[in-house]
């Protein structure tokens, strides 16, 4: 039995999918002091890449948790898109410190959080397949068969993270309305190829796009009007490029070929009871934009805090089950975003005027602006009380702080995940309000001349960067907010806090 697991289990928390999101929860889990098991079904890494785009929220979380640098140089381009109109995405109108979509293959992606994960204490077990879930009040049963026979854990929370056919959605019995699609598309990273770069193109045959990639590899794919549901091999999708697009790439070499669709659906429900769902599983769409990944990275980043929180008995009331008010609504508007970019993509040509009049709008920066914020994932606002700032709920763009040891940003004191509260103004009392969550939330007190804070004396970021609450307009004072956030004050006086190493007495 691991240290810290209850009399009974073999871990607190099962994650059962070690692709981006179940790698980031894992990481977030045991920052946040949680024992985490990662189940994968797959006996080694595939290698594939389906998603290549970081988006701005994505990179932002990254750097908060330290790990950004581990990515390496990342190509960052400004301009994207927004239903393959003519007139390109501005991330340039982001605010924030990464007004860009980063491209970056999702397997090398699943390499630096997989380091990260076990390099925090996080185990994961490849070669375990879930095959059985059952529930009771206290905890959560599990069956893994892998190549070794089968293998039985018994954990506190089991957090789905197995993608859109999640065998932890089905066997917890969780609904997934929506539509199962009825456009299809091929994908491969192909090398031994010169084409012309071309992101997202439509004709009157179908759509299709040519990105280059690193090491001369090109990302393909490829969508043709009127075909039925198409076998995901290379054979299919040189035959559907030179129909649409009249390339030929017959003579060059695939490393993978998959199919996906416009299928869009969603949870109605993030929790059942011990049972959870971050990613795919609880959400699938249409790759547009690159959302997907992003989407379930933000997923995690939402719920590990507040899990961790959960089994480490510290969690108020209610906090749990915030993961899926918060995250439920993002969820959503992404379907319905991603559903409107499937028709200005791969419409017929009855789609031809809105694309014109959608084209004509985005000259507008104001409405760039706000499609850009959409896609790039920095638009998320929580329900928050306090009052109406425009910060309240938001997350805080990284922002420079000059403190008596130094110059930081709020990005670096956000690294270990714990809460922060800003003490702008030199206020003794409201740090002496804050002193019964020291072994929660770090009290930092600074200057700052960003916009963005203008006119605020204090603020409370929670482990993942949203703003909780601030002042001047933060009503009744910030005891009623760590309170609601993280728990009731600590009994002792006593408590010593250890950056990154937990409390000692």
């Amino acid at each position: 039995m691991a240290p810290g697991v209850g009399r009974g289990v073999d871990t607190q928390v099962v994650v059962v999918g070690a692709g981006p999101v179940g790698l980031m929860l894992a990481a977030e889990l045991r920052l946040g002091g949680a024992d985490v098991v990662v189940l994968e079904r797959l006996p080694r890494p595939c290698g594939e890449s389906r998603a290549i785009g970081v988006t701005a929220r994505t990179l932002e979380v990254l750097e908060q948790r330290g790990v950004l640098g581990r990515f390496g140089e990342l190509s960052r381009r400004r301009l994207g898109h927004f239903g393959a109109l003519p007139v390109p995405l501005d991330f340039g109108l982001v605010d924030g410190a990464h007004p860009v979509m980063a491209l970056h293959p999702q397997a090398r992606t699943e390499r630096v959080l997989e380091e990260w994960a076990v390099e925090l204490g996080a185990r994961i077990l490849r070669d375990h397949e879930v095959v059985g879930l059952m529930r009771d009040q206290d905890g959560v049963d599990l069956v893994a068969r892998g190549s070794g026979g089968e293998r039985h854990l018994r954990a506190e929370y089991v957090v789905g993270c197995d993608g859109g056919h999640s065998t932890v959605r089905a066997a917890a019995g969780f609904a997934f309305p929506g539509t199962g699609g009825d456009r299809h598309f091929v994908m491969a990273d192909v090398v031994g190829v010169r084409l012309r770069p071309r992101l997202f193109q439509r004709n009157a045959r179908g759509a299709f796009a040519v990105i280059p990639l690193d090491g001369g590899v090109t990302r393909i794919w490829a969508h043709a009007h009127g075909r039925g549901k198409a076998a995901p091999t290379y054979d299919d999708l040189c035959s559907m490029l030179l129909h649409v697009a009249g390339e030929d790439i017959g003579g060059a070499t695939a490393r993978w070929v998959t199919t996906f669709g416009d299928a869009a659906r969603q949870a109605t429900e993030y929790r059942r009871g011990r049972v959870l769902l971050a990613g795919d599983a609880a959400h699938v769409h249409f790759p547009a934009g690159g959302q997907g990944l992003n989407l379930g990275v933000q997923d995690a980043v939402n719920l590990g805090w507040k899990l961790a929180a959960e089994v480490g008995g510290r969690a108020p009331a209610g906090l749990l089950d915030s993961y899926h008010d918060e995250r439920h609504p993002v969820g959503e508007r992404v379907v319905w975003n991603t559903r409107a970019q499937t028709l200005l993509m791969v419409g017929g040509p009855e789609v031809d005027p809105l694309r014109e009049l959608f084209a004509e709008l985005l000259e507008f920066d104001v409405v760039n602006r706000r499609l850009a914020r959409m896609v790039a994932g920095v638009d998320a606002r929580y329900p928050v009380p306090g009052g109406d700032h425009p910060l309240l709920g938001m997350r805080l763009p990284r922002v420079e702080l000059s403190t008596g040891g130094g110059v930081t940003t709020t990005s670096r004191l956000l690294c270990p995940a714990r809460g922060v509260l800003l003490d702008l103004a030199d206020d003794a009392g409201l740090r002496a309000a804050a002193a019964g969550w020291a072994d929660r939330v770090d009290v930092v007190t600074a200057s700052c001349s960003a916009a963005e804070l203008a006119g605020v004396t204090a603020l409370l970021l929670r482990p993942d960067g949203h703003v909780a609450w601030l002042a001047p307009s933060g009503g009744g004072g910030v005891a009623p907010e760590l309170r609601r956030w993280f728990g009731v004050p600590a009994a002792r006086s006593d408590i010593i806090i250890v950056p990154n190493h937990g409390t000692v007495t």
